[in-house]
């Protein structure tokens, strides 16, 4: 199983950029879909951004155009550029695996942003 440890996050004012990362380690890390969820008290868990070990992406709409998921494979660590912020990305950033094989699901403990002037 891959380990998981979010960083980047804080308070930024709308409009604002973020970069987020998600460091992993314990397995290989070449061998995982990787994904950035957000998630609300109260909300359901949703899905922002993945990128598969191929290096194709998929955005959910309401970020299309101002996120941007990448990886680095010789780092063992994926990240988010969050740009043109606006108060509604107000969140937890989860960072999530997925092995190739097993199918086996890893979170890390999050990383809270919060979009607010």
């Amino acid at each position: 199983q891959v380990q998981l440890v979010e960083s980047g996050g804080g308070l930024v004012q709308p409009g604002g950029s973020l970069r987020l990362s998600c460091a992993a380690s314990g397995s290989i890390f070449e061998t995982h879909n990787m994904a950035w969820y957000r998630q609300v008290p109260g909300k359901q868990r949703e899905l922002v951004a993945r990128i598969f070990s191929g290096g194709a992406t998929f955005y959910v709409d309401s970020v299309k155009g101002r996120f941007t998921i990448s990886r680095d494979n010789a780092k063992n660590t994926v990240y988010l550029q969050m740009n043109s912020l606006k108060p509604e990305d107000t969140a937890v950033y989860l960072c999530n695996a997925v092995a190739l094989i097993t199918l086996r699901l890893s979170w890390g403990q999050g990383t809270q942003v919060t979009v607010s002037s």
